[in-house]
Parts: C-alpha cells; sequence; structure tokens
C-alpha cells in the first residue's frame, strides 16, 4: 500500500516494485500462470527503468484476462509513476468495479484525482479508503490537504489536529492547519493557535514555522534553504521555501508574491514528489479562478 504517512521523496522505483509485490498476496485466490509470467515480467521491466515495456507487458496481461483486477491494478501504478494521471485513474476504476472493497485503490485513485485537480472526486476516495481502513485516518494528511483546496477549512483544521497526534514534530502539518484557521478566523487567530513545532530538522522547516508564527522574515527562510552549491538536496530545501512562502503570502492577503513564489516552486524548483503535486494542483486552480473571473 502506498503509505499515507509520506510527504517527500523522488520516485521510488523499488518502492513501486515492492508494492506490487502486495498485490499478489492480495488477490491469492487468483492463479494463471500465463498472467504471473506476464506480470512478474512487467515488474522487472520496471525495476530495471524500462517503463514503457512494463507498460506493454502489463497490457497484455490485461487482454490476456480482462475481468483481473491485478491486471490494471499493475498497470495503474506504472502510470501513476509516469504521472499520467488520467490513465492511471482510469485503470483504477477498472480495478473498484471489479473489486470495490479494494482499499488501496480507493486512496491510489484519490491522489491521482487530486494530482489533476479534481479535489471532490479526490476527497471521496479518500472517504472511501477510510471506511475500509479506519485505523489510518490520523495520518491522512493527503485528505487535510484537499479539504483546504475545497474550501472545507473546519474540516481540514480538525484533519490536521488528528494527524498531530500521530506527527507531533511537523512543520508542514502545523503550516496546513494554519492556513486552514487563517481562511475561517483569520491570520491572528490562526496565529494564536499555530501548533508549536520543536523537532522538525528538515531545511527549512524552523524557519517556516518561525514565519508563519510572526518571529522571522520570509528572508530568513530562503537564506536557510540556499547554499552555495546547487546541489540536489539545495534545490529540494528551495522548493520547500518557495511553497511555503507562497502560501504565507496568500494567507496575509499579498497576491503578487504569493504568485511570484507559487511558480518557482512548481517551476524551476519543483519537486517530485506529492508535495511538487500539490504546488502545481495549486497554480492549476489558481489560474483557473483567474480565467473564471476573466469571463
Amino acid at each position: 500500500m502506498m503509505s499515507v504517512k509520506a510527504r517527500s521523496g523522488t520516485k521510488l522505483r523499488w518502492g513501486v516494485v515492492l508494492g506490487l509485490s502486495v498485490v499478489g498476496v492480495l488477490f491469492a485466490a487468483e492463479k494463471n500462470t500465463n498472467l504471473d509470467d506476464l506480470l512478474s515480467r512487467a515488474k522487472g521491466a520496471y525495476s530495471s527503468g524500462k517503463q514503457d515495456e512494463a507498460i506493454k507487458l502489463a497490457t497484455q496481461a490485461i487482454e490476456a484476462e480482462s475481468t483481473n483486477a491485478r491486471c490494471y491494478f499493475v498497470r495503474a501504478r506504472f502510470y501513476e509513476e509516469a504521472n499520467q494521471p488520467v490513465k492511471a485513474v482510469a485503470d483504477y476504476d477498472s480495478v473498484l468495479k471489479l473489486e470495490p472493497g479494494f482499499a488501496d485503490g480507493w486512496q491510489h485513485r484519490g491522489t491521482e484525482h487530486f494530482k489533476m485537480g479534481q479535489i471532490k472526486e479526490a476527497i471521496a476516495d479518500f472517504d472511501q479508503f477510510l471506511a475500509l481502513r479506519p485505523e489510518q485516518a490520523p495520518y491522512h494528511w493527503q485528505r487535510g490537504i484537499a479539504y483546504y483546496y475545497a474550501g472545507q477549512f473546519e474540516k481540514g483544521r480538525k484533519q490536521f489536529e488528528l494527524h498531530q497526534t500521530v506527527n507531533p514534530n511537523d512543520v508542514e502539518n502545523a503550516v496546513w492547519h494554519f492556513l486552514c484557521v487563517a481562511r475561517s478566523d483569520g491570520v491572528n487567530k490562526a496565529r494564536t493557535l499555530l501548533i508549536p513545532i520543536k523537532g522538525d530538522a528538515r531545511v527549512p522547516m524552523m524557519e517556516v514555522h518561525a514565519l508563519f508564527a510572526g518571529q522571522a522574515k520570509p528572508e530568513d527562510v530562503l537564506k536557510a534553504a540556499s547554499g552555495d552549491n546547487a546541489t540536489t538536496q539545495q534545490l529540494l530545501q528551495l522548493f520547500y521555501a518557495h511553497l511555503y512562502l507562497a502560501l504565507y503570502y496568500e494567507a496575509i492577503n499579498d497576491e503578487t508574491k504569493a504568485d511570484e513564489h507559487i511558480r518557482k516552486a512548481a517551476g524551476p524548483f519543483w519537486a517530485d514528489n506529492y508535495m511538487g503535486r500539490v504546488a502545481r494542483v495549486h497554480l492549476q486552480l489558481k489560474k483557473t479562478k483567474i480565467e473564471n473571473k476573466t469571463q
């Protein structure tokens, strides 16, 4: 299962392959030697970096047994990692039609709906996932972020408060809680209710927390994130700096600076992880809102 806890990191090819190996257990009752061979070869191709071949083999498996949910799930995961959410959702649709009780299908489809900016659909899928896996509710920060973009700020606030019980040292959780409170009750109220964080060692998270607390300036965040060399780690730090500066400026109604920083987070400093997708969804929704106003 894709952990609802994971927030950062680039694509983990082996993580995908290991995750897909679980599918064989979940659908253990389904035995087909030829099918198993095709899917095994598909996973092997993917782990070797041969993405197109992996998708081709998974497609052959679907053609061989079109009523087997496992085949669609494997291909959906390949499409997901290839950043082809439309195709991934189509395959997850097939998975859930065949196996509506398969919780991971709902979770993965929800993340793909979110990537496309389909926020209501994402929330519906996350809700169904949690109906099947209620013990995961405290970990589901993705649903909290989706609530924020849906304008369901009280639900978002409660989700981040719940997540705090299992992840007490995460500045990002505190910030998204702040954002929900700011939208419903104002920035001053949000600042008084800002969740205290002391143990987030990621740069520049403590500076981000201090910024939202009113104890630091935007330049402090950028300075902490910057370094002498354009290393991969520095670029990741700058991505987070620009993302949270964008959200900070949005909270204080400085649309010009919010736009400047979200474009940097979604563009030159983009990170290939879930929060990177959040940055691009944010920019996409912002553009759509502006277009709707001008029509």
